[in-house]
């Protein structure tokens, strides 16, 4: 290997500031780039920039440089790559390390504490792992980590059954192969909230030189301890003890998408006795790759990832299959249609509806609720979910920012004693006080159950579905994911959301727009005016919610950019009453097409504003 001195270092800083005066290379990233070229703590990665730059390979800078991957709602995620402060790398996962334990010991007086440490199927989770356990460890902390994969909620779980200080689970959820992430949790066994996230972030900046021990070193001295077994079980009896009924009779299908659900949703599964619910071995395998999902991209919010396991549900006659994300916090759900044989695939609004309603109607039979129970959703989670709680007397949160650290926050400061039932639109969920994160393990135990009752009724869940639409008026929900990736990807995001903010739509396919409640300015402003009503309390975060004015259906559309992916996102809400039972198709299709309509004026508006 070349040795290179201080001439050639200086040689290619030139090099990459004429760049950037050539508009090859962003401000930002010559700024991110710096630092990596001159400090001696990253030597390791300086053969590599250093050979990037005299090949001129810019586009690989940028991409590598072109900002400090923060820390969002889900921790900190992007695409993986070798070096680089806008990549999952050896570096930014130490440095994410680093950031945790210094701050812990910011905030204890030096006294070291103890972490506990999972991770997923993705491709280098395990070695990202590793490395986050050899710095905490080389900080002083006692490490439990998980040896082999395990779910996102087992770790939120294992914090708080392990009396951890703080939990690190290595995860990008449902992102694509490209990537990973690392998602940090505090005490309560929730993902680190405020002031906590800014503190670690701001020792993640001081971070220079980072010690380490050897991993296998620390594992013969019992610095670094494997947990396994204990935890599972502990785990799964925790949701177990959360059933609500003994019916387990459910013709189904499970897929964990090549992801850790095996270790979480079908074992619960199985201990339930739930022996009918079959796991599809196409997509059993813990792979990185997701071999066989459709474009590898393993969402359970997309439809297309239910096609193989539709195939087989057809082969076995089941009415129901579940599908988890990789790391297990999320359920998808598809059901079959008894008119029609083909199967729906469920929003993660009618699922959280579809739990909710099951879990509080089961619980009030048994007179255990009381008007201090209380229901959580977020901003953007379907108002169904609070419908269904007020109709049963409960107390309802729904005014949280995106995240379910917030549920789990919401449940800590009013006492998980009393905690029914969480849920966010992305097929989040959660029950009972074990776990502050959201698990697909609990939500796949309730909707076998409800599912499960409901057959033994001669019903589908899609039944159920309408008769809380005959109860409540029919909730339709919809979403748009703009991505914008890169440099002028995020200046694209800025524009949209300044539009929105300061010039936004008076109407979208004739629907009148009557009011706007910005999260971020803490104003209700009237619309078209767009001018201040009234102040808007807490909570604090750049998300919008638009009201339309008054009509037979109403909508609501809510506007935020994704705190973990470089999109912005746009989630409509649509309610229109229903009178009698036979009127409900009717109100469906017209429901349907309002909100149709609404989402391509929508998308024009947005195509306008960008070209602008």
């Amino acid at each position: 290997m070349k040795i290179y001195d201080s001439a050639d270092i200086e040689t290619a800083w030139q090099s990459a500031q004429k760049a950037q005066a050539e508009g090859k290379l962003s401000a930002s990233t010559l700024g991110n780039l710096q630092p990596w070229l001159t400090q001696p703590h990253f030597d390791h990665f300086r053969c590599e920039i250093l050979q990037m730059i005299q090949g001129e390979r810019w586009k690989q800078l940028e991409d590598s440089f072109w900002e400090v991957i923060a820390f969002g709602t889900g921790g900190r995620r992007g695409r993986m790559g070798e070096l680089g402060t806008a990549t999952m790398n050896a570096r930014t996962v130490a440095e994410s390390a680093y950031g945790l334990g210094a701050y812990f010991l910011s905030t204890s007086g030096g006294k070291p504490g103890k972490a506990v440490i999972a991770h997923d199927s993705r491709n280098r989770s395990s070695e990202f792992a590793k490395i986050t356990a050899s710095v905490l460890a080389a900080q002083g902390f006692t490490v439990y980590f998980f040896s082999e994969h395990r779910s996102t909620p087992e770790l939120s779980f294992a914090v708080r059954y392990l009396k951890c200080d703080v939990g690190v689970v290595i995860s990008a959820s449902h992102n694509p192969p490209s990537d990973n992430g690392f998602k940090a949790y505090w005490s309560n066994g929730g993902q680190v909230l405020a002031p906590h996230d800014k503190g670690i972030v701001d020792h993640v900046y001081k971070s220079t030189q980072i010690a380490m021990v050897e991993f296998d070193d620390a594992v013969k001295a019992g610095t670094i301890q494997i947990i396994d077994q204990e935890i599972d079980d502990a785990y799964v009896q925790a949701v177990l003890a959360m059933s609500l009924t003994d019916n387990r009779e459910l013709n189904a299908v499970y897929t964990p998408l090549h992801g850790v659900g095996e270790t979480c949703c079908y074992k619960v599964l199985t201990a339930a006795g739930f022996e009918g619910v079959e796991i599809l071995e196409e997509q059993r395998t813990p792979d990185g790759n997701f071999p066989n999902v459709d474009a590898n991209f393993p969402n359970p919010e997309r439809s297309e990832v239910f096609k193989q396991a539709i195939a087989r549900a057809k082969q076995t006659d089941a009415g129901v299959i579940m599908a988890s994300d990789p790391d297990a916090d999320r359920l998808g759900v598809c059901v079959k249609d008894k008119t029609t044989g083909e199967f729906v695939h469920l929003t993660g609004n009618r699922i959280g509806a579809l739990i909710a309603d099951y879990v509080i109607s089961k619980r009030a039979a048994k007179g255990d609720l009381t008007p201090e129970h209380y229901v959580v959703e977020t901003l953007v989670t379907t108002p169904l979910i609070a419908d269904i709680g007020r109709a049963h007397g409960l107390k309802v949160i729904d005014n949280l920012l995106v995240g379910f650290k917030y549920i789990g926050q919401t449940m800590d400061q009013l006492g998980a004693e009393k905690f029914v039932f969480g849920a966010e639109e992305s097929l989040g969920y959660l029950a009972g006080g074990y776990a502050r994160d959201k698990d697909a393990g609990i939500a796949a135990l309730y909707l076998a159950e409800c599912a499960a009752e409901l057959a033994a009724q001669g019903k589908t869940l899609l039944d159920r579905l309408d008769e809380l639409a005959l109860t409540y008026g029919y909730y339709l929900e919809g979403q748009i994911a703009k991505s914008c990736p890169g440099a002028d990807g995020k200046a694209q995001i800025l524009k949209l959301m300044a539009a929105f903010r300061k010039n936004p739509p008076s109407s979208l396919a004739g629907i009148e727009m009557a009011n706007v409640e910005d999260f971020g300015t803490h104003e209700v402003r009237t619309l078209p005016a767009n001018t201040k009503v009234n102040n808007l309390p807490e909570p604090q975060g750049d998300l919008m919610i638009f009201t339309t004015k008054p009509a037979e259906t109403q909508i609501r559309l809510a506007v935020r950019p994704s705190g973990t992916e470089p999109k912005i996102k746009f989630y409509l809400f649509a309610n229109t009453k229903v009178g009698a039972p036979e009127d409900l198709e009717a109100v469906k299709q017209k429901t349907q097409q309002r909100l149709n309509d609404f989402s391509k004026a929508l998308s024009t508006w947005m195509d306008e504003v960008i070209a602008s």
